[in-house]
């Protein structure tokens, strides 16, 4: 009785080690242009803006076939919008943030254009994240920055251009690690 036991241990062993050793046959290999496209961090100072350039106007038709399924166009007047879902809000909001009404918007909240851009680029269109191309992402940013008052229609948003993008609520924010005083630094 204890050798049937070791053996039919020895071969659910067995089987255990040959299936783990064979590959699943789902996807494919990722290449290393692949990795590179996703792996990147784009810095409020602009460090690893990538290459490419936009305009507003290119932005605006980008905007129409790529956003437009999901986020509504910004009225004329910003000051007159209010948004169905305040989630879903792109434009408008200016003054609000720090007030019961707070509107949460590009143009009321983030503080860097740079991760305006860099949070379109990983997650945008929603169907097909970084689907677009690098100076696609660049209109498309320059159009929601135009669209809220931040940039003027005739700007080209590029590397160069985006990190110097003063945005509304660029001091809006408390750093959650505050410059420590000399005489507590443990390495003066």
């Amino acid at each position: 009785m204890f050798m049937r036991k070791v053996y039919i241990i020895v071969i659910l062993l067995g089987a255990v080690s040959s299936t783990s050793a064979q590959q699943s046959g789902f996807g494919v290999s990722a290449m290393q242009a692949d990795i590179d496209k996703r792996f990147f961090s784009v810095f409020p100072d602009g460090e690893n803006l990538p290459t490419g350039q936009g305009t507003v106007i290119q932005g605006a038709e980008l905007f129409e076939m790529q956003c437009h399924a999901c986020h509504t166009n910004p009225p004329d007047e910003l000051s007159e919008y209010e948004p169905e879902d305040a989630a879903d809000a792109l434009f408008g909001g200016h003054g609000t943030i720090g007030t019961d009404g707070a509107l949460a918007t590009i143009g009321s909240y983030w503080p860097y254009s740079t991760t305006v851009f860099n949070y379109i680029r990983r997650a945008m269109p929603y169907t097909s994240p970084m689907s677009l191309t690098n100076s696609e992402y660049y209109a498309i940013t320059a159009y929601l920055l135009h669209k809220n008052g931040i940039i003027e229609v005739d700007e080209v948003m590029n590397r160069d251009t985006l990190p110097n993008v003063m945005m509304p609520n660029r001091n809006g924010f408390i750093s959650a690690y505050p410059e420590v005083p000399v005489k507590y630094r443990t390495n003066p």
